[in-house]
C-alpha cells in the first residue's frame, strides 16, 4: 500500500515558518515519479523492453534519517525535508519528494542533487513491474 502524498505548498509554508527561514534565500523541490519507460532504456539505451506499469518501492528509514541530518551540515543548507513512498506505485505516482532550503543557489542546487543521488543510489530498492 502506498503512502498519502504530502502537499508541497504546505511544506513550503511550514519551511518559511521554521526558525531557519531567515537564513534561506532559496528552496528547491524534487518530485520523483514512476515513468512507463524502463530504467535500462533511459539510462543504458536498451531497446525492446516492455513498458513499466508500476514499481515496487522500499527504503532504509534509518539511513534516510542519517542522510537528512548529514545534509543539514552541508555548506549553506538550513532546511531539509524528505518523503518517500513505499509499496506498489503505479505509473504517474510519486516515489519521492525532497525540499531543501539554503542560502544561495549553487549550495541548494548541489545539495539537492547530492541528496537525491544518495537516496536513489544507496537507500531505496526499486523493482520495475511490466504490464
Amino acid at each position: 500500500m502506498t503512502r498519502p502524498e504530502p502537499s508541497i505548498d504546505q511544506w513550503l509554508a511550514e519551511a518559511k515558518q521554521d526558525p531557519s527561514a531567515a537564513q534561506c534565500g532559496m528552496y528547491l523541490t524534487h518530485n520523483g515519479v514512476v515513468r512507463a519507460t524502463p530504467k535500462a532504456q533511459v539510462r543504458q539505451g536498451v531497446e525492446g523492453l516492455p513498458p513499466v506499469s508500476e514499481v515496487e518501492f522500499s527504503y532504509d528509514a534509518a539511513g534516510l534519517e542519517r542522510a537528512i541530518e548529514e545534509a543539514k551540515t552541508w555548506p549553506g543548507i538550513y532546511y531539509v525535508r524528505v518523503w518517500l513512498n513505499e509499496g506498489r506505485v503505479a505509473v504517474g505516482g510519486s516515489l519521492m519528494y525532497v525540499l531543501i532550503g539554503g542560502d544561495i543557489r549553487p549550495n541548494v542546487v548541489d545539495a539537492l542533487q547530492k541528496l537525491v543521488g544518495h537516496i536513489k543510489n544507496e537507500l531505496v530498492v526499486e523493482k520495475e513491474v511490466s504490464a
